[in-house]
């Protein structure tokens, strides 16, 4: 297999996830095959979220593909915003809002643990495969760098004193959640390909 549609619609996902390929593997986008629809992620946990955004597209335009679905989730808020992360302040999913939103939740806590849980679901010929990545980090007061995307400005990840968005590309894809999850898809497609 050379060909993968990503179920995504996130431009800095795909460029996340084509370095991490290291062209091994052709990514191609939804706008590619022409679906220009919003992919549904209605599920209750990011297991579920990965998965219907990759039945979606699978099912519809009978692609070999994958999806995401990442949660940041702060220990002292109980595991928020989690599944909803992307749409913590509201929907239209915007990562400044939702940054100042868990600032602003966090102030009195002195509580600031948190982890990067990314699940990608992975479907060929039909066949469902799913693979974690975790990282456990803290937030910090105030936002730091402006490289990446989302809570990259925020969180910290544990052995480090950057936060995602102060780092290159390429050294938050040695540690990231998702370059985690992508590295077990990469090993899986090595061995079963």
């Amino acid at each position: 297999m050379n060909r993968l549609v990503f179920a995504t619609n996130n431009n800095n996902k795909i460029k996340e996830i084509t370095s991490l390929l290291n062209n091994r593997i052709k990514i191609i986008s939804l706008h590619d095959i022409n679906c220009l629809e919003d992919v549904p992620e209605t599920g209750a946990t990011i297991k579920e979220n990965a998965l219907q955004k990759a039945r979606y597209v699978f099912e519809k335009y009978r692609y070999n593909c994958f999806a995401d679905d990442t949660g940041l989730e702060v220990e002292a808020l109980n595991g928020m915003p989690g599944v909803f992360s992307a749409r913590y302040a509201g929907e239209e999913k915007d990562a400044n809002k939702n940054i100042e939103k868990l600032l602003s939740a966090l102030k009195n806590h002195s509580n600031r643990k948190a982890r990067f849980a990314t699940v990608i679901a992975l479907i060929i010929d039909g066949n469902e495969f799913l693979f974690e990545g975790i990282i456990k980090g803290s937030i910090t007061e105030n936002r730091l760098g402006s490289s990446g995307f989302g809570y990259d400005p925020i969180f910290m990840p544990d052995g480090y004193n950057l936060t995602f968005a102060q780092m290159s590309l390429e050294q938050k894809n040695t540690i990231s959640h998702r370059s985690i999850a992508t590295q077990k898809m990469i090993q899986f497609l090595k061995e079963n390909g």
